[in-house]
């Protein structure tokens, strides 16, 4: 445990704020990719497995990793459960067309070749983290679709983003300073991730310093 990986996880928690307060401030969920939400879902439930053989209360990381465990999942199934209801009637079905399976399906394939362990719950960690290092792809395809970005849905992304570069910088710091750390698997996901998100953040700052509505290339 260090700052950045502590300001990481507060950067993810700010996304799910801003997102939820999009959402109930404007009543509806324009802007918003479903698919890219259901893919985070799937993200954490796959990922958080150990939550089933995990004592909470062994020690105050093992409580403040369980505590974050439990929000991400909660959430990120509160959130596609409120577009499916409540908003589903200000959702953009046809813009939001990227092909998941197309995400999924390389996912799990590469998930079965690369992991570290040879167990089931091993291979379904692997297959969250390939999954999540693409998961926001139907987001960014929505947006160049439709044009501009409302400043709210921006910021959600540009948080989303931060936490990625601030976990980045978590494995730097302990790479450095924990003899034999090594995550081959989750860096180079996370790198692919960070290529992703490379093009939305120099929009995104660009259209903040012009003082501009953001507006992503087709």
């Amino acid at each position: 445990m260090n700052i950045f990986r502590i300001a990481g996880d507060m950067s993810h928690v700010a996304s799910i704020a801003i997102l939820l307060l999009k959402m109930k401030t404007s009543r509806n969920c324009a802007g918003v990719s479903l698919k890219t939400q259901e893919l985070y879902a799937l993200v954490f439930l796959t990922r958080y497995v150990d939550l089933l053989f995990t004592n909470p209360l062994r020690s105050p990381l093992t409580t403040y990793n369980t505590i974050m465990k439990i929000l991400f999942i909660s959430s990120s199934l509160y959130i596609v459960h409120q577009m499916r209801t409540r908003y589903v009637h200000t959702y953009n079905a046809a813009a939001d067309a990227f092909r998941v399976p197309f995400l999924v399906g390389p996912a799990a394939v590469a998930a079965l070749l690369f992991h570290l362990k040879n167990t089931v719950v091993e291979v379904v960690w692997a297959f969250s983290i390939f999954l999540e290092a693409v998961a926001i792809m139907p987001q960014l395809f929505l947006l160049q679709k439709t044009g501009e970005v409302e400043n709210i849905t921006s910021h959600y992304i540009a948080a989303l983003g931060a936490y990625r570069a601030l976990y980045a910088v978590n494995w730097v710091w302990r790479a450095f300073w924990e003899p034999g750390y090594r995550q081959w698997l989750a860096w180079t996901a996370g790198v692919v991730q960070t290529v992703l998100y490379a093009d939305f953040f120099y929009h995104y700052i660009k259209s903040k310093r012009q003082g501009k509505k953001l507006k992503l290339p087709p």
